[in-house]
């Protein structure tokens, strides 16, 4: 009789032990967005616009980034008096402007479908995860960038690539001590760096209007810095219109 209760206790202790572990990636992510400053604050952001310069190859060029509730994103640099865009979605088209011609491109279309599946990840891929049909695991903690964090595996819808759809997984490391990501990490799967792994690493965390950004972002390409970004004005709701992140015309 006592194996047998000593056989339940433990039974219970393990289920215990499975279930909190269960909650545990939502408790991380609740905490987080509490911490960022609130998730009904965050689902109030229509636009968020940053201004700073990226540095590359010993250069340091001025960029904007500007999104939009719908996906609707476009980031562009500043080189000698000329506005390039590296990147834009309109909500339906994707394009950039190609440095070769410097004209403004669309680019491929699968590119276009796969923001389309992204779009609800403005202003934070994290809020409602579960109604964008993503999922989230814990993995446990791992030291980053000489930090403990939780380490949180993100799968987000399937994305498309080279015709064939892909599972599309992000990981977080949140900082165990203020629940923020310090580094976010991915596999990139096509292009120049297809199969190299990205990290993108967070710091310098600010208020903004009752929010909270990282104000510095490093893009290291298999453990490599490749690029950085400072931060030097970040605007919440600023007015936005459907032209801003639009193809130009003729093209």
């Amino acid at each position: 009789m006592k194996n047998i209760k000593k056989f339940a206790l433990s039974m219970i202790a393990v289920l215990a032990v499975l279930s909190a572990k269960a909650q545990t990636a939502d408790e991380i992510i609740n905490k987080y967005l509490e911490n960022i400053g609130g998730k009904d604050k965050w689902k109030a952001v229509t636009s968020v616009k940053m201004a700073g310069k990226a540095k590359a190859q010993g250069m340091e060029i001025p960029a904007t980034f500007l999104q939009a509730t719908g996906g609707k994103q476009k980031i562009s640099i500043s080189v000698q008096g000329m506005e390039i865009t590296q990147q834009a979605f309109d909500g339906n088209t994707a394009w950039a402007t190609n440095f070769m011609t410097m004209k403004a491109e669309k680019m491929e279309a699968e590119d276009s479908e796969n923001m389309k599946k992204a779009a609800g990840d403005f202003p934070d891929p994290f809020i409602d995860y579960a109604t964008k049909g993503y999922k989230v695991d814990l993995e446990g903690k791992e030291k980053v960038e000489g930090t403990e964090c939780f380490k949180i595996k993100l799968t987000k819808k399937p994305e498309i690539v080279e015709g064939k759809e892909v599972e599309n997984v992000v990981y977080y490391f949140f900082d165990t001590q203020n629940y923020v990501p310090i580094v976010v990490k991915n596999t990139i799967k096509k292009g120049q760096f297809k199969g190299a792994t990205q990290d993108m690493v967070f710091s310098d965390y600010q208020e903004v209007n009752g929010l909270f950004f990282p104000f510095s972002m490093t893009i290291k390409i298999n453990g490599q810095a490749a690029q950085s970004v400072t931060f030097e004005k970040i605007e919440v709701n600023v007015p936005v219109e459907d032209k801003d992140f639009a193809l130009p015309a003729g093209n």
